[in-house]
Formats: C-alpha cells, sequence, structure tokens
C-alpha cells in the first residue's frame, strides 16, 4: 500500500493485470483513454430500467393526476437530458455529440413501469453509459415526482439490451 502522495506500483499481479485495463496508466491510476484516432463509426446503444411501486402511485401516472405534473413526458426530457450530461456525471466517460436519444415506456405490470432508452451517436466511442444513465434517470424522475404518495419505490433491472458499432462489434442481450 502506498502512502498519500507516493505512487502506487501494486504487486506482480497488479501490475500485469493493469496491462491488460484500457482506463488505468502504469502505475494503476485512473486516466481518461484517448479515443482520437479511433475510427469514426455508427454508434448505437439501447438500455432499460424498471421502477416497481404502490398501485396508488401506478394510478396517479395513468390518470396523469400527479401534483407535480405530467410524470411520463417529465422523465422523459430527464432521460434526454441525463444522456447528454453523462459525461460531467461519470468521471471517464467522454463528452460526444450524441445524435439521437429515443425514449419508450411501458407499464410490466400496475406496479412496474419500464423505460427503454436508445442513444445513437456517429462517433469514436460507444454511447452505452449515455442509455444507461438515461434509463436510470428516467425511473429516478418517476421516483421524484411519486415519492409523496409511496416512498417505498424500488428502481431494478438497470441493464444493457443491445449496441452496436464500434471496434468490438455489436452486443445483443439474451432472453
Amino acid at each position: 500500500m502506498s502512502t498519500p502522495g507516493e505512487p502506487h506500483t501494486g504487486n506482480q499481479e497488479e501490475q500485469s493485470t493493469n496491462a491488460a485495463l484500457t482506463h488505468v496508466n502504469d502505475l494503476g491510476e485512473a486516466k481518461m483513454v484517448n479515443v482520437g484516432g479511433k475510427e469514426k463509426t455508427n454508434r448505437t446503444a439501447t438500455a432499460c430500467s424498471s421502477i416497481s411501486m404502490s398501485k396508488s402511485a401506478g394510478e396517479a401516472i395513468r390518470s396523469n393526476t400527479l401534483k407535480k405534473g405530467d410524470c411520463v413526458s417529465v422523465a422523459r426530457i430527464a432521460a434526454i437530458q441525463a444522456a447528454k450530461q453523462t459525461s460531467a456525471l461519470i468521471p471517464l466517460c467522454h463528452l460526444i455529440l450524441i445524435d439521437s436519444v429515443e425514449v419508450a415506456h411501458s407499464w410490466v405490470s400496475e406496479t412496474e413501469l419500464k423505460w427503454v432508452v436508445t442513444v445513437t451517436s456517429t462517433g469514436s466511442t460507444g454511447v452505452e453509459m449515455e442509455a444507461l444513465t438515461a434509463a436510470s434517470v428516467a425511473a429516478l424522475a418517476v421516483y421524484d415526482m411519486c415519492k409523496a404518495i409511496d416512498r417505498s419505490m424500488i428502481i431494478s433491472q438497470v441493464m444493457l439490451l443491445a449496441k452496436s458499432g464500434g471496434s468490438r462489434g455489436d452486443f445483443q442481450r439474451s432472453e
């Protein structure tokens, strides 16, 4: 273990592992990867989240009777904003130009609302983190809108569903 101000050198096993990691330098310190030389390609990522709530909260959303306003519209805008702000929230994410953000919701049951967000970009780095952040924030916005009715809501199932583009190829979550 290194002392404050002293570089961490790690043990042999840590150093050999770090050589394969892209977001750490030779000293094992976090760094932002240089994507300047990577080919620009069309990139897409789709992520989802779910929020479970009481029947009364679900009914208030569906009937648009929340005191704070239209929950679905607010959550959709929050997701779009979150995708655009991801690099400000996640330390090693690059600021990227986003071509589009599509936000959809569906009721899994009368008490579970699912959000699916697809982010597209033409660039040199992926948009998985933007899609994941947007899906998470959509559910968080629902929590904020409904917390006066139900503070026991549960946000879950935040996951990448699919991605395309880039040197690592496509990914599709199997059911």
